[in-house]
């Protein structure tokens, strides 16, 4: 399961060791600024899921950084929580006003900082999932007009190009070209049947079933590529799972989209393809890691975009669909990925899906 990040910023060391060993303790991963200069800098490597944010620091201030943080479209919905010693009510107010998500006065109880921050985290989950439903219903409304738009005049291009070359005599050097005319139809056309694919799922088989042998039966599909591409599988699929309410037709299809995803990536040694299932309170949780060349963190929110990929051919709608599924089931895809060492997408879904749809 993926840490959520937090990014200390402190002049005080005591405070930012502190700290880093409780939020560690808590299974939060961190990173650490000792001015704000530092932190302006760090904020878009790091990437962090909230930032712990003190006042009075050398170089910039925090009022400062927090200000630049919540003027950039980039960084303007990570959660700040500012720290400060002076307990004035004017200072946590102005805190507040140039975007402070909460304020505590030094000195602090860390229960209480800690308790904060799983507030807004939480906060910050619910609203990144809202998002990215609102999204993907955009998305669904503009394939569908792409989808409807482009179809018929897709057909007549096909019907007159099969004609003009059904019609041109062998060695015409014309016929080449018609020939890739033809081919580029032929792609469009799956891409629109895709489309529509995507815009028809439903979830309407639902039934008991193991996860686990969902995957299984998904690994057996793609045995002859593993084989020719000498990639070594490697699964630690957890013993205890209960089952859960779900199509298990479209969960496979969904596994595959992110099996071959997988699989596509590794172009060179080590080909390692692991996948683990486990319990996570009332979750399993399944992740599919690659050794692949990995997803530069510009693209990471994009992949589940239709008609993004990297490949040469093909609209790149297998991400799509799979992120449909998932969201159908009331469940939710992540992804980490390092650029030369892989690849890892984490699915999530409700032991209680039945009960939630």
């Amino acid at each position: 399961m993926r840490k959520n990040k937090i990014l200390i910023v402190d002049d005080a060391v005591d405070i930012v060791e502190l700290l880093k060993k409780r939020f560690q303790a808590e299974g939060y991963d961190t990173e650490e600024a000792y001015n704000g200069e530092e932190a302006l800098n760090k904020v878009p490597e790091y990437n962090p899921d909230l930032i712990v944010l003190d006042v009075m620091m050398p170089k910039i201030d925090g009022y400062e950084v927090c200000q630049r943080l919540k003027s950039d479209e980039k960084t303007k919905y990570i959660p700040i929580i500012m720290l400060t010693a002076k307990g004035e009510i004017e200072c946590k107010v102005k805190g507040l006003e140039i975007g402070a998500d909460d304020y505590l006065p030094k000195p602090f109880d860390y229960k209480e900082l800690s308790a904060r921050i799983k507030s807004l985290l939480k906060i910050k989950e619910v609203h990144e999932k809202k998002v990215e439903e609102e999204k993907t219903g955009a998305l669904e409304q503009m394939m569908d007009q792409v989808a409807h738009e482009i179809r018929n005049p897709l057909t007549s291009i096909g019907g007159f190009a099969r004609k003009v070359y059904n019609r041109l005599p062998d060695g015409d050097p014309n016929k080449k070209y018609m020939e890739i005319i033809l081919e580029d139809v032929a792609l469009l056309e799956n891409m629109i049947k895709q489309l529509i694919d995507l815009k028809s799922l439903s979830i309407s088989m639902k039934q008991p079933i193991d996860v686990n042998e969902v995957i299984n039966d998904s690994l057996k599909v793609f045995e002859q590529d593993l084989s020719n591409k000498n990639i070594q599988v490697v699964t630690n699929l957890s013993s205890n799972l209960p089952l859960i309410t779900a199509d298990k037709k479209l969960l496979k299809r969904a596994f595959c989209n992110l099996i071959k995803n997988a699989i596509e990536a590794m172009e060179k040694e080590p080909r390692i393809l692991t996948i683990r299932t486990s319990l996570n309170d009332n979750n399993i949780e399944i992740s599919i890691s690659d050794t692949g060349k990995g997803i530069p963190e510009e693209k990471v929110k994009t992949i589940f975009d239709p008609l993004v990929t990297s490949k040469v051919y093909g609209p790149g709608l297998g991400l799509t669909f799979a992120l449909k599924i998932i969201q159908d089931h009331k469940g939710s895809i992540s992804v980490k990925s390092e650029i030369g060492t892989g690849t890892t997408f984490t699915v999530t879904l409700p032991i209680n899906s039945e009960k939630s749809t």
